[in-house]
C-alpha cells in the first residue's frame, strides 16, 4: 500500500479518535508466571539504577516502572497498551457510549480541527457551536499542529468544568468564544429513517453496549412506516469498532438462527472460539430476555446492502463479512480497514490494566481479517468524482509492527516512487478542495454512495470504482472453516 495520511477524515466524538481497539473482558484470573530471563532483568535492573544515579533529575521510581510495562507493551503491535487509572475509566466509559466532554464531532482537516456536527441537546449544540466552525483554541492555548487525539483528551475533563472554545467561523470576521460547561455526554449510535418509498437506511456508527436495543427501536420504527419494506440498506462507514456481542446480534438479526458469525484463533485454549449467533452470545450478562426477538419476521429476508469503507473496522468488518459470506448481503463501498486482532484486557490493580492482543478474527468462511479488510462485491467510490480522502487514510496494514493476517498470502508492497509522487499530488489536490467542497453527510440526498445502494435495489446502473490493475486485490472463497465445529463457548463482553 503506498503512504497514507494519518487523522484526515477520522471522526472522534469528544472520547476517541481513529479506529476503536478490539477488546475482550473475560474473567480475570492468574495465571501461572512464565519462566523469567534472568541476565535480562539484571539489565533492567542496571539501567534502572543508573537512571536513578546519574540522570540530570531525580525520576521518580513509580514512573519509570510504569513507562517500562508501558513500552514493553506498546512494542508488540499496534493495538497492545497498558492503561492507566484515566486511560482504563475512558475506556469502560466510551464501551457503555458515554464520556465527559462537551458533545460535539471533530475531524482534523488540513491542520485545524473542525467540527463535523454537534451531538444533539450537548452542551455544544446549546452554546451555539455549529458544523463547520473551526476551533482554533481551547482555554486561550492554539491547537495548531496538535494531533486529533490530543486535541480530544483537552475536550474531555471532569463534569461541571469550564472550557472556553475559540471558533473561526465563515462569514464572521473575528473569532467567536464560546465559554461551555462539560457534562457527561451519552452517544447514540444507531440512525434510521426512509430514504425512498419503500426503502430503509439503518446506520451504525458505533457498536456499544445499548446498540443491540437502540437498533432493535429503529428497525421496528421503520417497518411501522412501511411494514413492506422492499429494501435497507445498513450503514457501516466510518464505524470504528465497539462490543463484540453488539457485532454478533447485529449479523444475526439478519441470518438464520444458530449461524456461524465470527471465530477466533490465538495461542490460549480460550482464543480458540467460534461466536453463533444464538442469544447467550449477544444478549447483555445476566439477561434471559433475547433483544432481537421483537423485530419483524421480515427482517430474516429482506434484500440487504452493507455500505463500508477505509473507516469500517472490527466489529463493523465482523458484520459485513459474515453478511458477505452467507450471501445476504450485497457489500457496497471500498476496502475496509482490516482490523481483524483481539485484544483481550488483563487488570493488573483496581485501576489499571493491560490491553493485550491475544487472537485473530475469521469469518465463517475462514477468511482472515487481519491487515485485509473486507473486500465489498461492488466497489464504489465515496463520490462520482472519486474516493477522496478514503485513497490516502492509513490501513492496519500501514500501521507500524501490525500483526500480520496469518493466512500465508503476501502482504501489499511498498509503493514505487512514481507512485509515492502520484499520492503527493493527490494529497495537494484534496487539501485544495477540502476547503470548497461540501462536507458528506451519510444518509442525505447527496449521498453518492447510499444512492448507487438504492439503484442496487431497483435494478439500475450502479457506477462502480475505477479499479487500478496495481491495486491490491483480496478475493477469497475458502469452504467454512473447520473449527466451525467447534464446541460451543459463551462469549465474553468484548469490544472489537
Amino acid at each position: 500500500m503506498g503512504i497514507k495520511v494519518k487523522n484526515i477524515g477520522l471522526i472522534g466524538l469528544g472520547m476517541l479518535a481513529g479506529v476503536a481497539a478490539t477488546m475482550q473482558f473475560p474473567a480475570l484470573a492468574q495465571r501461572a508466571a512464565a519462566p523469567l530471563p534472568l541476565d535480562e532483568l539484571r539489565q533492567l535492573a542496571d539501567v534502572f539504577g543508573l537512571i536513578k544515579t546519574d540522570y540530570v533529575e531525580k525520576v521518580e521510581d513509580k514512573k519509570l516502572l510504569t513507562e517500562a510495562i508501558s513500552g514493553m507493551v506498546a512494542s508488540l503491535d499496534p493495538h497492545s497498551v497498558y492503561l492507566d487509572k484515566n486511560a482504563f475509566k475512558d475506556m469502560r466509559d466510551s464501551v457503555q457510549g458515554k464520556f465527559v466532554g462537551i458533545g460535539i464531532e471533530v475531524s482534523m482537516e488540513d491542520g485545524y480541527v473542525k467540527v463535523v456536527s454537534p451531538i444533539e441537546d450537548s452542551p455544544a449544540t446549546r452554546a451555539g457551536i455549529l458544523a463547520g466552525d473551526l476551533i482554533t483554541r481551547l482555554d486561550n492555548v492554539p491547537l495548531k499542529g496538535l494531533q486529533l487525539d490530543e486535541v480530544i483528551k483537552k475536550m474531555r475533563g471532569q463534569p461541571n468544568s469550564k472550557l472556553v472554545l475559540t471558533i473561526s467561523r465563515k462569514g464572521e470576521a473575528q473569532p467567536l468564544v464560546f465559554p461551555i460547561v462539560r457534562e457527561e455526554i451519552r452517544v447514540q449510535s444507531v440512525k434510521a429513517k426512509m430514504v425512498a418509498p419503500g426503502y430503509g437506511w439503518l446506520r451504525i456508527a458505533q457498536f456499544q453496549e445499548p446498540t443491540l436495543g437502540d437498533m432493535v427501536k429503529k428497525i421496528n420504527g421503520l417497518y411501522a412506516q412501511d411494514p413492506k419494506l422492499k429494501g435497507l440498506v445498513l450503514d457501516l462507514r466510518n464505524d470504528p469498532g465497539g462490543v463484540l456481542p453488539g457485532a454478533i446480534g447485529v449479523s444475526a438479526a439478519f441470518l438464520p438462527g444458530n449461524s456461524v458469525i465470527v471465530s477466533t484463533r490465538g495461542q490460549l485454549p480460550e482464543s480458540q472460539q467460534v461466536f453463533y449467533g444464538r442469544r447467550e452470545f449477544y444478549a447483555a450478562p445476566g439477561s434471559k430476555a433475547d433483544p432481537l426477538a421483537r423485530l419483524p419476521a421480515a427482517l430474516k429476508t429482506v434484500p440487504l446492502v452493507v455500505l463500508v469503507n477505509t473507516g469500517s473496522a472490527s466489529a463493523a468488518e465482523i458484520v459485513a463479512g459474515a453478511l458477505q459470506d452467507y450471501g445476504r448481503a450485497t457489500v457496497i463501498g471500498t476496502q475496509t480497514f482490516g482490523k481483524g486482532s483481539v485484544q483481550t484486557l488483563r487488570q493488573l490493580t483496581a485501576d489499571t490494566a493491560i490491553k493485550l492482543t491475544t487472537a485473530r478474527y475469521y469469518t465463517p468462511k475462514g477468511r482472515a481479517i487481519q491487515a485485509r479488510g473486507i473486500t465489498p462485491d461492488l466497489l464504489v467510490d465515496e463520490t462520482l468524482e472519486g474516493d477522496g480522502w478514503n485513497t490516502l487514510r492509513v490501513r492496519e496494514a500501514d500501521l507500524d509492527k501490525h500483526l500480520s493476517s496469518d493466512d500465508g498470502k503476501p502482504e501489499a508492497t511498498r509503493p514505487t516512487m512514481g507512485e509515492v509522487h502520484d499520492q503527493l499530488e493527490q494529497e495537494k489536490r484534496l487539501i485544495a478542495d477540502a476547503k470548497t467542497r461540501k462536507r458528506l453527510e451519510y444518509g442525505a440526498q447527496d449521498d453518492f454512495q447510499l444512492q448507487q445502494a438504492l439503484n442496487h435495489f431497483k435494478g439500475l446502473p450502479v457506477k462502480l470504482a475505477k479499479v487500478d490493475n496495481k491495486a491490491e486485490k483480496i478475493v477469497d472463497k475458502p469452504e467454512i472453516a473447520s473449527d466451525i465445529k467447534a464446541e460451543d463457548k459463551k462469549a465474553p463482553v468484548s469490544q472489537p
